[in-house]
């Protein structure tokens, strides 16, 4: 609490007989000893509406206008683009990064469609392919067909239609000559820092 508001408040409370009790001061004391920098003693630090929560915000909603290679053109404004076939956390990777300030968007490989022209025309850099084994794929694949209260044993999910989409995303990922990411068995967390690693470098 600023000083000038505590003692306009202990002061009026006084008139009034009103007991006070100071519950963040203590603290704010305690605090200050443990750190080398004093508190500011500012309300409403945590939620300023800054330079840095601004493009926060903006970095959201870039994630989620151009989720799963809704709009093409939108990789060009991008900081950095992901890809992968189905299921390899595109998405979550995006919001994550939005998070942290990054225009991420993604696109998936499918190969019945042909990947954006626009993949092609961004350097390299700003491209970053997902990778996974096989068998774990087909294994989360599996999961979602049940979850949605599908047969597991659709096309989607089986081991030969996998093998098929990721040959054909490794290719595209070398066309790209784009860098790549191992996401078998990592945590969203995991696979963000190395791709803003990834990101620094280019």
């Amino acid at each position: 609490m600023l000083p000038e508001v505590k003692e306009y408040l202990e002061r009026e409370a006084a008139q009034f007989n009103i007991p006070t009790v100071d519950i963040m001061g203590p603290i704010l004391e305690t605090l200050g000893k443990a750190f080398p920098e004093p508190p500011h003693l500012k309300p409403g630090l945590v939620y300023q509406l800054d330079e840095e929560y601004f493009r926060k915000v903006e970095a959201i909603e870039f994630a989620v206008n151009y989720d799963d290679g809704r709009d093409p053109r939108g990789i060009l404004w991008a900081d950095v683009v992901i890809i992968g076939v189905s299921r390899t956390s595109k998405t979550p990777l995006c919001m994550y990064l939005a998070h942290k300030g990054i225009k991420a968007a993604n696109v998936p490989l499918v190969p019945e469609v042909k990947p954006p022209e626009e993949l092609f025309a961004i350097p390299p850099g700003r491209i970053v392919g997902l990778t996974i084994k096989p068998s774990q794929l087909t294994r989360i694949r599996q999961e979602r067909l049940k979850n949605l209260g599908l047969s597991s044993n659709a096309d989607y999910a089986s081991p030969e239609r996998v093998l098929v989409e990721l040959e054909y995303a490794e290719k595209v990922m070398r066309q790209l000559q784009c860098p790549t990411v191992k996401v078998s068995s990592k945590a969203v967390e995991e696979t963000a820092s190395e791709i803003m690693q990834i990101i620094k470098k280019g």
